[in-house]
């Protein structure tokens, strides 16, 4: 995708992998979101400060309250393997999340939200975004400016639920 996706664009297809308990497991976009209701949340690293912090937590905490609003799956990403993001989400008790690796950036680089950090090291990360997606669709789209923690976090999305 040339450029960044917005509200009532269908998400493009791609190759995600999560932590399974016989180790890491392939998932489709399609599978994720296709027929469902799911707030996508994606930030530039596991265990980064505002990442372990702020942004993954809110999610935790409100994971029942955003269930219970018809929301059929909570969505964590960011370009990290899949053990990486096992790992994190067991550090912070997100059984209610679905740890999403997309460790190449492909998912990312066709969103649009490619954040390049090579400077300090890092590579090639997600910006910080939150979406809900309907049926594979984008309803609401809320991407934070550079640096900034304020419209991505579990609280506002729940007001658009």
């Amino acid at each position: 995708m040339s450029s960044e996706i917005k509200v009532g664009d269908k998400l493009p297809e791609a190759d995600l992998y999560y932590m399974s308990e016989g180790g890491p497991a392939k998932i489709t976009t399609s599978e994720i979101f296709n027929g469902k209701k799911v707030i996508l949340f994606a930030l530039p690293g596991a265990y980064t400060p505002t990442c372990s912090a702020a942004h993954l937590p809110s999610y935790v905490v409100h994971a029942d309250d955003i269930l219970a609003k018809g929301v059929d799956t909570i969505a964590c990403l960011s370009v990290n393997d899949a053990f990486v993001m096992g790992a994190w989400g067991d550090s912070h008790n997100a059984e209610n999340i679905l740890m999403l690796a997309d460790g190449s950036a492909e998912f990312t680089s066709k969103l649009g939200t490619t954040l390049d950090l090579t400077e300090c090291g890092f590579g090639i990360r997600s910006d910080r975004y939150a979406m809900l997606v309907e049926d594979g669709v984008v309803t609401a789209y809320n991407r934070e400016k550079p640096g900034k923690f304020e419209v991505s976090d579990a609280e506002t999305m729940m007001k658009l639920l």
